[in-house]
């Protein structure tokens, strides 16, 4: 198998207690560089859990994952950290902005996480980007919903991540405004970057080059869009 994203035979056990929960079973799931992939499942169907193991933000019980070449089992938190800081930009439902900073200082987080400096024409870039040139000495408290998840993206860009993983982005909003960001991720797939956003909206999944469905921890389905 070759891609940007390869995962092969993953399992995850949650263990609550003594009883064991089974969030995936035995997914063998590929991203070639450039896609644009939705998920989609009802609740509990290990979705986010999938999502987290894709982005390095959890570990499988068992199977593998290659991530851009690098095969990720064994690495070290530290090793997982810097893969993902390197490789991955993530949007999630939830936008996790700082209410005290601007539109612009949100964005810079993460370069001041990675010691970057001389940040302001890359600022600028990813402000342009994401449709708020005008809006980035704004606090989140003063935007939209939809202001504030562009922001957000802003700051999964802002490293220039190769894949972006987005988690019910467009959970909080409403259909127009999900639709322009729904739009906004088709740009930047188009700008060749790698997609893989979990949503429970179908007429938004459509809009992915694959769609795949899970049920119960495996993968259900995959049909591929005329996009």
């Amino acid at each position: 198998m070759s891609g940007i994203i390869v995962a092969e035979n993953l399992c995850k056990v949650y263990r609550r207690g003594r009883e064991e929960i089974s969030a995936l079973k035995n997914v063998n799931f590929q991203v070639d560089e450039g896609e644009f992939v939705s998920i989609i499942g009802p609740s509990g169907s290990g979705k986010t859990a999938l999502l987290n193991v894709l982005g390095c933000l959890d570990t499988p019980t068992s199977g593998t994952l290659r991530l851009n070449g690098t095969e990720t089992s064994g690495m070290k938190e530290s090793e997982l950290v810097r893969l993902r800081r390197q490789n991955i930009g993530f949007v999630f439902q939830q936008f996790y902005l700082m209410p005290t900073l601007t539109a612009r200082e949100n964005i810079e987080l993460p370069l001041l996480f990675s010691r970057k400096t001389d940040n302001k024409k890359r600022i600028d870039e990813v402000l342009q980007m994401v449709g708020l040139s005008d809006r980035g000495d704004h606090l989140p408290g003063q935007l939209s919903g939809g202001e504030m998840q562009r922001v957000a993206i802003g700051r999964a860009l802002i490293n220039d991540p190769k894949i972006i993983l987005a988690d019910e982005p467009t959970g909080n909003l409403d259909s127009v405004t999900s639709g322009k960001i729904y739009e906004l991720f088709r740009k930047l797939n188009d700008q060749g970057r790698t997609l893989v956003v979990v949503t429970h909206n179908l007429e938004l999944a459509r809009q992915a080059h694959k769609m795949y469905t899970l049920r119960d921890g495996r993968i259900a389905g995959c049909e591929e869009m005329d996009y």
